[in-house]
């Protein structure tokens, strides 16, 4: 037979029902409490506790805490109102046996609905993963194919070079060609020379000779005076290929004599961070250059978080925080991280971490700061220190004050701090 337990003390509100409920030193787990819109109901073998609440309540935002030796419940009512009693007075059994069936039935169709909403979830986490992976494969071929179409540019640039080679070859040869031929002419102009000299012809005579020949033969004297003028111009030059090789440099400007100390003062520093960074993350030798990138693995672990990879997230954080640790939203989303994985003093860390480095507060950064304040208030009211998380939310009600929920939030923690008070 169970033990009723009939001890528990309440108070209220128009607003809420508090009621606290002694353990007896039985261990309680959120298992053995069910809530209904006017139905509560504790098992803990062998105690229980049942009863039929005066009003319906909102069972969704209704909240138990269980710790200190008792449960804790704060009921918010659907209809502000003061009750006569806890439990609905005067009723006969087969009204109590209607709300209790009624109770589970509803809690079954909810959790039915809560089951079909994360299936269709599950598959839209899916359908992203798979429509993801398909943009890298597209971006990849494309990266291929743009790697073919410059080799293709720069085989067919190779070949138009090499045919202007071959054309500037031919020209020589053909140069040659000619001078070869002037020098086999050189000789038989030598010899007639000569042979008037052995003649004796007259001055005169050469004279009449000249002007005959000029009229008669035009086509020759043309062609000799020709190639007297070819012997005025100088030989050709020889085709060659030069190379000229400059120095390496890290930097895409010109080197200058006034920026060499600056310039290796950069590169000392690169090859420093380098140095650290591959004698501290031995891991980093297997990942891609891409992969090394903390934009890429914030990204990455933004990703994992939608799709539930809570602990996924946490590790793409924690690399990209090694890589660079002066950007506020690795420490803000790993805050959140961190809260889902009820990790609540490294929740707290992380916000504290990241409005250290949200300063100057400036418009841009008012969003991150309020998501900092919010999560941090959130770890400090899981850690029951209400307080705390209560500084926090009106820090966040500073900067944005027209945020309804965070209102909601921060009179929730109110009337919590009100009720432990009161019941101290």
């Amino acid at each position: 037979m169970p033990v009723w337990l009939r001890e528990h003390s309440w108070r209220q509100s128009l607003a809420a029902v508090y009621l606290s409920l002694p353990l007896r030193g039985a261990r309680a787990t959120p298992a053995n409490i069910f809530c209904g819109e006017q139905y509560l109901k504790v098992s803990i073998p062998p105690f229980l506790f049942e009863a039929i609440l005066y009003a319906p309540i909102d069972d969704t935002n209704s909240t138990a805490k269980i710790g200190n030796g008792s449960i804790f419940f704060t009921l918010y009512k659907k209809e502000p109102a003061m009750w006569d009693s806890l439990t609905l007075a005067n009723a006969d059994k087969e009204k109590l046996q209607y709300l209790r069936e009624n109770a589970v039935l509803k809690a079954q169709e909810k959790a039915k609905e809560e089951t079909e909403a994360k299936k269709i979830t599950k598959q839209e986490h899916k359908k992203y993963a798979l429509e993801a992976t398909m943009k890298l494969e597209e971006a990849e071929r494309k990266r291929i194919e743009d790697l073919k179409e410059k080799e293709r540019q720069k085989v067919a640039k190779e070949l138009e070079l090499w045919k202007n080679q071959q054309k500037d070859a031919d020209k020589y040869k053909s140069i040659q060609k000619r001078g070869e031929l002037h020098q086999e002419i050189e000789p038989i102009k030598e010899r007639k020379k000569e042979k008037m000299n052995k003649t004796g012809i007259s001055n005169e005579g050469i004279s009449k000779t000249r002007l005959k020949s000029t009229k008669g033969c035009h086509g020759s004297c043309s062609m000799f005076s020709q190639n007297l003028k070819e012997e005025q111009l100088p030989a050709p030059r020889s085709a060659a290929t030069i190379k000229v090789n400059f120095t390496p440099r890290v930097f895409p400007t010109a080197l200058r004599e006034s920026r060499v100390a600056e310039e290796e003062e950069w590169l000392h520093k690169q090859a420093e961070a380098r140095r650290i960074i591959n004698s501290d993350l031995s891991e980093l030798e297997d990942l891609k250059e891409e992969e090394k990138n903390p934009d890429w693995l914030k990204d990455k672990g933004n990703k994992m978080f939608a799709m539930g990879n809570y602990l996924g997230a946490v590790n793409a954080y924690n690399l990209a925080v090694r890589l660079n640790n002066k950007l506020p939203l690795l420490y803000l989303n790993r805050a959140a991280c961190h809260l889902k994985l009820r990790n609540l003093h490294k929740a707290i860390e992380d916000s504290s971490k990241a409005l250290e480095l949200l300063t100057p507060p400036v418009p841009d950064n008012e969003n991150a700061r309020v998501k900092a304040h919010v999560r941090r208030g959130t770890a400090f009211c899981q850690l029951e220190l209400y307080t705390e998380g209560l500084q926090d939310y009106e820090a966040a009600l500073k900067i944005s004050p027209k945020n309804e929920n965070i209102e909601k939030d921060a009179e929730k923690i109110r009337h919590l701090i009100q009720g432990t008070m009161q019941s101290s």
